[in-house]
């Protein structure tokens, strides 16, 4: 590479202006649907159809994404055995993530003990229609549930239902048989590399209709719950946000130091994924922009298609805080004690409750529910008491989920040594880099295929997601193009 390529490749890259840029707009879109819903409930209501649609056609690209990107990673990869060890070294990041998550809504609920005073009758508390509902479900949601809903009935259904876990272990077998097939398979992990391309491509499409969803989505969550919920409860809600902020600084934040890079360049980088986030309430739109701008920062494919989409289901570090400082607030409310084993009782079967429901409409209050049922101990009626506020949480679950996929990801890079965090560092800060080679490889091969056709193959340069550039001197291709 000459002096002018490496000089154009450690510098800023051009930036847009920044009423051109996608956050802006979803922001100023957020501030509106704000305004909309607390001046004029009514319409901010009758704007749901907007959020809605907008999330519904993001979810439609989640199941194909996460498949595809999964099916080609490990179909793609010369050794099985590393794919295996990356699921266990991120299944036991999850786990211990999720202790330190719920540790945290532990202490800080005893400490402020926000629930003492309110002495609330578990008998006379009038439970709504739409908890009932949750509640019910929650009551019949055993511990054990999430691990045998992993396999699904029909290999359709996972996709129609949107059901992550499920295609994640329909992706994860599909792209082992894919791997042993060889150079049979050949042609299918080529037509997985277009098709992923294609979606990605679809996606940024309907991504052009971000602000007015998330216009939608928070002109009727205001509309709907109104402000009153918020000054109400607003010292549980002030609490469950210090605790998640304190919880990315010092935990996420401590990660980051160790692997050398900063959380807080971090999350700039990925503001539209926030912003979008933050106006949907839900992760889901912004799993494809992390998966894409985390390969472009240099982790392998393989690595983020797998640890993406299953910490999304087993990664949830703000669902953790949620549940382990909602359950102690209502034992508190209610009058119940418990003791510090019973505490960590609870806490143990919160490992486990708050996987079962990931990716639920509700999932939340139906692991709490589980929770609460499993442990016999609190009234499950309690969870009315937090019913009103749950919608101004959401948001801020979904924010910490999603942060701590992300420093997980990185993390598990750093596990497989395959982490540059060089290459991270200067994306992150927004210079350009130069795109990444990638290897086009058939299925099963490997560093024994002594075949001739290995001589024909030629690494192709991958783009960069939308928004992140390239150094001008790069030449830029689709990581799917043909082999010459």
């Amino acid at each position: 590479m000459d002096h002018n390529s490496t000089a154009a490749a450690t510098t800023a890259a051009p930036r847009t202006r920044w009423y051109r840029q996608l956050y802006f707009w979803v922001l100023t879109a957020i501030v509106i649907g704000i305004l909309v819903g607390w001046l004029a409930p009514a319409t901010g209501i009758a704007m749901e159809p907007m959020g809605t649609t907008f999330v519904n056609a993001m979810k439609m690209l989640i199941g194909p994404i996460v498949f595809l990107t999964i099916v080609g990673g490990i179909a793609s990869v010369a050794d099985l055995k590393k794919v295996g060890m990356t699921g266990l070294k991120a299944l036991t990041y999850f786990q211990v993530g999720t202790i330190c998550a719920l540790a945290f809504g532990l202490v800080a609920i005893n400490v402020f003990r926000l629930g003492e005073g309110v002495n609330a009758d578990p008998g006379s508390i009038k439970t709504s229609d739409s908890a009932a509902k949750l509640i019910d479900a929650g009551q019949h949601q055993e511990w054990w549930q999430f691990i045998t809903n992993i396999i699904p009935t029909s290999i359709v259904q996972p996709f129609v239902a949107g059901d992550i876990l499920q295609i994640i272990f329909i992706a994860v077998v599909f792209g082992i048989a894919l791997n042993a097939m060889g150079k049979v398979g050949a042609p299918v992990l080529d037509g997985v590399q277009r098709l992923t391309g294609v979606m990605f491509k679809i996606l940024s499409f309907i991504m052009k209709a971000a602000p007015l969803g998330a216009f939608g989505a928070m002109a009727y969550a205001v509309g709907k719950y109104g402000v009153s919920s918020l000054t109400s409860m607003g010292g549980l809600i002030a609490l469950f946000y210090a605790t998640s902020i304190l919880f990315v600084v010092v935990v996420l934040g401590s990660v980051m130091a160790f692997l050398k890079l900063n959380i807080f360049s971090m999350i700039r980088h990925l503001k539209e994924e926030y912003m979008l986030i933050l106006g949907t309430s839900t992760a889901e739109p912004a799993l494809p922009g992390l998966m894409r701008k985390l390969e472009h920062a240099g982790v392998k494919k393989e690595t983020v298609g797998l640890v993406v989409p299953t910490g999304y289901s087993f990664n949830l570090d703000g669902a953790a805080i949620y549940l382990s400082l909602a359950a102690l607030y209502i034992a508190q409310a209610t009058n119940t004690q418990l003791s510090i084993g019973q505490q960590l009782g609870l806490l143990a079967v919160m490992l486990l409750t708050s996987k079962g429901a990931a990716g639920v409409a509700g999932g939340g209050f139906i692991a709490l529910t589980a929770t609460l049922a499993t442990i016999g101990t609190i009234p499950a009626a309690g969870i009315m008491l937090i019913f009103g506020i749950d919608k101004f949480m959401s948001e801020c679950r979904a924010l910490v989920n999603f942060t701590g996929n992300a420093v997980a990801t990185l993390f598990i890079a750093w596990w497989d040594r395959n982490l540059d965090a060089d290459r991270v560092r200067r994306v992150f800060a927004g210079q350009a880099v130069e795109p990444l080679p990638v290897d086009v490889v058939e299925p099963g091969d490997g560093p024994g295929d002594s075949d001739d056709d290995d001589l024909h193959k030629v690494p192709v340069l991958q783009d960069a997601p939308a928004g992140v550039r390239h150094s001008p001197a790069a030449d830029r291709r689709p990581a799917y193009s043909e082999t010459v």
